[in-house]
């Protein structure tokens, strides 16, 4: 594995010294993992759009009087997931605002209603839901929390989630990424991402780049996460993620990376990392051209959904599974479904999950550790029956 001076060095390669840097890259994954490249079949379920955060590059978020601002009812969150099932999908990803209960009284107002006083709460009854009347695996996003949340949620989602995004402190000065979002501070994220590691969670995150950070700051984020997880190994995958203009967006003028610069962020961390990580980089936010991402070392394409839109980026839309598995044949992989925990943390059993989660894992598990019988690769339904099934 590659160490900070090392890395820092290798950010300067360009021409040859490219090609080298990703061919390097790409033989140790190919050293660990082989041809195979994974996805998550999900349903992707904003469960409320509102957040007290106010991120320069975000169009997820709203206020409650804006037009699209939503809290699902658990009616709704069964039904899409209910649907996303019939499709073979089998994670149910929450992705939520951060604490919108401390700045909106409307928040705060709807879950007194349910007898609840925090968004965290609300999360847990629809994780448990989710759990109990479809038997589908929750994997939830709901920003910094401390250790009493963890453990509870921790009893309801197969794994949990948090992007650090970046370490840098600077990113949150006024006119930056940051600015006015105060979960955003990276000593509060790392220490969410630290408490998960002592409780032994499964978890994801990584880095967005292009919001305005220094390759330096990018790579010591890399190495950031590289430490907690040398000390707790609960990390299960790492996500390189790119910005992408919006023209509503306050960072609608900044400049996007481009492809030559992910493709090396991904290099890169496929060496800080090491073989026996997963690396992932979403196919969506980069159309035209994200079967290259394999030649850069990554074994995952990240959750991707037969049913419901990435509400986080709405503009960009999911490649089609077949066009999905073709693309990645035609590279020299085969693509395959996995469940929202992947297979080496499912062979730890209850080291790492509740045990009351392990029968949910095993039913929808092959001996591979991977989703049975191919989840929506095992029979591809055409865009009519899709359509079809959207619109019950």
């Amino acid at each position: 594995m590659l160490e900070r001076h090392e890395a820092l060095t290798l950010v300067h390669a360009h021409g040859d010294e490219l090609e080298d840097l990703l061919a390097a890259a790409a033989a140790l994954r190919d050293q660990h993992k082989g041809k195979i490249v994974t996805f998550s079949p999900k349903i992707f379920v904003p469960l409320t759009n509102l957040c007290r955060d106010f991120c320069g590059y975000c169009t997820f978020r709203k206020a409650p009087a804006e037009p699209g601002a939503k809290t699902m009812t658990l009616d709704e969150v069964l039904r899409v997931v209910r649907q996303g099932k019939s499709l073979g999908c089998t994670e149910v990803l929450f992705s939520l605002g951060d604490k919108p209960e401390a700045i909106y009284p409307e928040m705060k107002r709807f879950l007194e209603q349910r007898g609840q006083r925090r968004t965290l709460d609300y999360l847990y009854e629809a994780c448990q839901v989710v759990l109990e009347e479809t038997e589908l695996l929750p994997h939830s996003n709901p920003g910094v929390m401390g250790k009493k949340d963890l453990q509870r949620l921790r009893e309801v989602n197969i794994s949990l989630g948090l992007m650090l995004e970046n370490i840098s402190d600077r990113l949150m000065r006024p006119g930056n990424a940051h600015d006015n979002a105060p979960d955003k501070k990276p000593a509060l994220r790392l220490r969410t991402m630290e408490e998960a590691g002592k409780l032994r969670i499964p978890f994801t995150t990584g880095i967005l780049i292009g919001i305005g950070e220094t390759w330096e700051e990018r790579i010591d984020s890399l190495f950031a996460i590289r430490d907690l997880q040398a000390h707790y190994g609960h990390i299960q995958e790492v996500i390189i993620q790119n910005f992408r203009v919006k023209p509503e967006i306050p960072m609608r003028h900044h400049p996007e990376p481009g492809p030559k610069e992910m493709l090396k962020t991904i290099a890169l961390a496929r060496l800080i990392f090491g073989g026996a990580m997963n690396i992932q980089a979403p196919p969506n936010l980069e159309p035209n051209n994200y079967e290259l991402y394999l030649d850069a070392g990554i074994n995952d394409w990240g959750g991707v959904s037969p049913l419901t839109p990435d509400f986080i980026n709405p503009e960009a839309p999911w490649p089609a599974l077949q066009s999905l598995r073709e693309k990645s044949a035609a590279a020299g992989f085969q693509l395959k479904a996995r469940l929202p925990i992947y297979p080496e943390f499912i062979s730890q059993g209850e080291r790492l999950l509740p045990r009351s989660l392990v029968p949910y894992v095993e039913r929808l598990s092959g001996v591979d550790g991977l989703v049975k019988d191919g989840g929506p690769l095992g029979s591809l339904l055409t865009r009519s029956q899709r359509s079809e099934i959207r619109n019950q």
